[in-house]
């Protein structure tokens, strides 16, 4: 079978657009609205969950055929346990202070549905590349909206990006206020909304999956 097939670059595309994880199949929420009310700790979430959704889906699909079926989920959950604690440590190691940031929603990483879905869903029935492909897949298209929800809460809350000002100094002077609300957990859950509406009206089929 060919790396690049055109059913791999689909098991790939697919959770980037009309199949993605969060405003889509409505995983991962919790996490999602937690943790971008900054685009610095939700850039570091979303490529933490790439990295353990990836690795953990090739480690169980290698694995699948010699895991008994009644222990499936235990074997799951120390494979994505090891992996988070590996990169919790790395995040405490070279990015502390977002570290500090993540709190403990690295560590609840380990309860993403995303992860444990993709794991039963498809890791057990696949072959470890195509199962890499769907790991990765998921885990941008999980960080894709992460990113987009905290480019606005941060850009719009505090007028910066990264921690460098963005919007300049000659609107504040004329009387542009930053938006406090957008700091707030509450518009998190609204900016969300926002792209679920805007997706599945762009999308009738997407509308047909949700009745």
């Amino acid at each position: 079978m060919e790396l690049f097939s055109k059913k791999n670059k689909e098991i790939f595309l697919s959770p980037l657009g009309l199949n993605n994880p969060v405003s889509v199949q409505v995983l991962g929420i919790c996490s999602a609205l937690a943790v971008t009310s900054k685009l610095e700790p939700a850039l570091v979430m979303g490529l933490s969950v790439v990295i353990i959704t990836a690795f953990s889906n090739v480690i169980i699909s290698m694995l699948r055929k010699t895991i008994p079926n009644r222990i499936r989920i235990i074997v799951q959950l120390v494979v994505v346990a090891t992996l988070v604690t590996i990169v919790s440590q790395v995040l405490k190691a070279f990015v502390y202070d977002v570290s500090v940031q993540l709190s403990v929603y690295v560590g609840l990483i380990i309860t993403n549905c995303i992860l444990m879905g993709r794991l039963e869903a498809f890791a057990l029935q696949n072959g470890p590349w195509e199962s890499f492909l769907d790991g990765v897949g998921n885990g941008l298209g999980y960080a894709l909206i992460l990113v987009i929800v905290a480019f606005f809460r941060e850009l719009l809350g505090s007028g910066a990006l990264l921690g460098f000002q963005v919007i300049p100094q000659c609107l504040y002077d004329a009387g542009y206020i930053n938006n406090g609300l957008m700091v707030l957990p509450p518009m998190a859950l609204i900016i969300m909304a926002c792209i679920i509406w805007y997706q599945r009206a762009k999308n009738p089929e997407l509308q047909e999956k949700s009745n």
